[in-house]
C-alpha cells in the first residue's frame, strides 16, 4: 500500500489520480484482448495469416498503450500543452503527407508506412488538436481582446481541409463535433449556432455530390434496396442472435463473414457471443468514464483544464457512439474503431495518449497548489 505521507511522484499521482476511471480504462484493455481473441481468428485465416496474428499484436500493441497511459497521466498542465503542440505539429505535416506518399486503402490514403509500421496520423492528431484548442479558449475567457476564436477557427479549417484530401469523412466530422462542443462551452452565440450547421449541412452536399463512396454509404442506409448493404445486415442481425447473454465464446458467426468483425464491426462480435447483457455493460463503461470525466472537468477553476479534460472526454464518447450507432445501423458506415476494443495500434497508443492526459487533467489538486499554479500562468501571460 502507499501511504498518503509519502512525498515521492508516484504516491502523489496515486493519491491524486481518478482510480475508478483508471481501473474503467483497464478493464476496457482486457476487454479488448478477449475480443480480439473472439473475433479476429477467422480473420486470419481468410488473410493466411496465423490465427492469433492479431491476437498476438493486440497484446503487442497494448503494452506501450498501457506505459504511453501512465505516463502521460503523471504530467502537469502545462507540460501536456507542450507535448501536445509537438504531437499536433508532427500528426499535421504527416497528415499532409499522407494523400502524396501514403498506403491506399479502399479508395483512400489514411496510412503511412513509416520503418516498416503502418501509422495513421489522423488518430494521433485529433487528442494533441483537443488541447490546443482548449488552450486558446482558454486564453479567451482570461483576456477576450485575444483573438483565439479565430485562431481556433482558422485550425479547424486546416485540419478539415487535410482530412478531406485522404478523404475521411469520419474523422472530419469527429473533430468539428468536438470543435462545436468546445465553442460551444466556451459561450458561443446562437447566431455561430445556426452558421456552423448550415456549414455542416453545406459540406455533407458538397460530399455527397462529389464523392462517390460517401454517396453509395448515404443512400444505402436511407434506402437499404439501393445497394449492397451485407455487412450492416449481418452486423445488426447478430444482435438477434445473440440475444440477452450470448451464443457463447467462440460460437459466433458474423466474425466468419465480416470482413471487418476485429475492427469497425467488433461490437457485433461481442453481441451474438456474449449478449446484450455483456453489451450493456460495455456501454456502461463507456457512459461512466464520460460522464465521470465531465463531473471534474466542469469542477476545474482553470479554465483550460476545464475545457482540456471535457474536450478529451467528448472525443472519447463520440468515437464510442458513432461505432455503436453503425453497429446498430442508426447511421451510415464510418470506419470508426471502438476505444480500447477494436484492434489497431495507431487507434489503440493515440487514444491512451489522450485518456493519459484526461487522467492528469482530472488529478485531484490542493486548492492552495490550483491558486498559485493559475497565479504563476497569468504572470507568465500566453506562454505554452
Amino acid at each position: 500500500m502507499v501511504s498518503r505521507a509519502e512525498r515521492t511522484p508516484f504516491g502523489e499521482w496515486w493519491w491524486t489520480v481518478d482510480r475508478l476511471m483508471l481501473a474503467a480504462f483497464g478493464v476496457l484493455m482486457l476487454a479488448g484482448i478477449v475480443l480480439s481473441l473472439a473475433a479476429s481468428p477467422p480473420v486470419a485465416a481468410r488473410l493466411g495469416l496465423d490465427p492469433f496474428y492479431f491476437v498476438n499484436r493486440q497484446v503487442l500493441f497494448l503494452i506501450p498503450a498501457a506505459a504511453v497511459m501512465l505516463l502521460v497521466s503523471f504530467l502537469t498542465p502545462r507540460q501536456i500543452r507542450r507535448l501536445a503542440l509537438i504531437v499536433f505539429a508532427l500528426s499535421i505535416v504527416m497528415v499532409a503527407l499522407t494523400p502524396v506518399i501514403g498506403s491506399e486503402i479502399k479508395g483512400a490514403r489514411r496510412w503511412l508506412v513509416l520503418m516498416g509500421l503502418s501509422i495513421q496520423p489522423s488518430e494521433f492528431l485529433k487528442p494533441a488538436f483537443v488541447i490546443l484548442i482548449a488552450w486558446l479558449f482558454g486564453e479567451s475567457t482570461r483576456r477576450p481582446e485575444m483573438p483565439a476564436n479565430l485562431f481556433s477557427l482558422g485550425i479547424l479549417l486546416l485540419v478539415v481541409s487535410l482530412l478531406v484530401m485522404q478523404p475521411d469523412f469520419g474523422q472530419t466530422m469527429l473533430i468539428a463535433l468536438v470543435w462545436s462542443a468546445l465553442f460551444f462551452l466556451a459561450g458561443m452565440r446562437l447566431i455561430w449556432v445556426f452558421g456552423l450547421a448550415g456549414i455542416a449541412g453545406i459540406g455533407l452536399m458538397i460530399a455527397y455530390s462529389s464523392v462517390p463512396h460517401v454517396a453509395r454509404r448515404i443512400k444505402r442506409f436511407l434506402d437499404p434496396g439501393s445497394g449492397d448493404t451485407f455487412n450492416i445486415d449481418i452486423a445488426t442481425e447478430s444482435f438477434v442472435r445473440g440475444g440477452w447473454f450470448g451464443r457463447g465464446p467462440g460460437e459466433g458467426t458474423v466474425k466468419r463473414i465480416l470482413p471487418e468483425s476485429h475492427t469497425d464491426f467488433v461490437f457485433a462480435v461481442a453481441a451474438e457471443e456474449f449478449g446484450i447483457v455483456l453489451c450493456l455493460v460495455l456501454v456502461a463503461l463507456f457512459a461512466f468514464i464520460v460522464i465521470r470525466a465531465l463531473s471534474r472537468a466542469m469542477r476545474n477553476e482553470d479554465p483550460f483544464t476545464r475545457f482540456a479534460a471535457a474536450g478529451l472526454a467528448i472525443l472519447f464518447g463520440l468515437q464510442a457512439a458513432i461505432n455503436l450507432a453503425v453497429n446498430l445501423h442508426l447511421m451510415p458506415a464510418k470506419g470508426m474503431t471502438l476505444p480500447f476494443l477494436s484492434y489497431g495500434g495507431s487507434s489503440l497508443i493515440a487514444m491512451a495518449y489522450g485518456m493519459g492526459m484526461l487522467l492528469a487533467l482530472t488529478r485531484e489538486q490542493p486548492r492552495a497548489a490550483m491558486m498559485s499554479s493559475r497565479s504563476h500562468f497569468t504572470a507568465a501571460g500566453s506562454a505554452v
